[in-house]
């Protein structure tokens, strides 16, 4: 069983950054790769980005290419998410996941965390 809390969601400028965290317990965090999706009102669960579980590879949605790095501790079983020219279309709740392989659809992932809320404000 692996429990997953994501943290650092606020309020945030157009143009501004952020980093979220997702803190997870369970001794297999370090060979489970690890993904952050997000939800925007009246809209589906989408795949942002995801790490392998050794950090070795990533992936990324095209419009967070460039602008979102996601990277991994595992000494500290946490998964970051940095955030950087945010855009009022990053609104959305962020959630963290959890599988055994890098995978971009949520069904793909087994454990998620209970999200946080990015606002971004134009």
């Amino acid at each position: 069983q692996v429990q997953l809390v994501e943290s650092g969601g606020r309020l945030v400028q157009a143009g501004g950054s952020l980093r979220l965290s997702c803190a997870a317990s369970g001794r297999t965090f370090s060979t489970y790769a690890m993904g952050w999706f997000r939800q925007a009102p009246g809209k589906e669960r989408e795949f942002v980005a995801a790490i392998s579980w050794n950090g070795g590879n990533t992936a990324y949605e095209d419009s967070a290419k460039g602008r979102f790095t996601i990277s991994r501790d595992n000494a500290k079983n946490t998964v970051y998410l940095q955030m950087n020219s945010v855009k009022p279309e990053d609104t959305a709740v962020y959630y963290c996941a959890t599988g055994r392989y890098l995978r971009l659809r949520p069904d793909e992932y087994v454990y998620w965390g209970q999200g946080t809320q990015v606002t971004v404000s134009s």
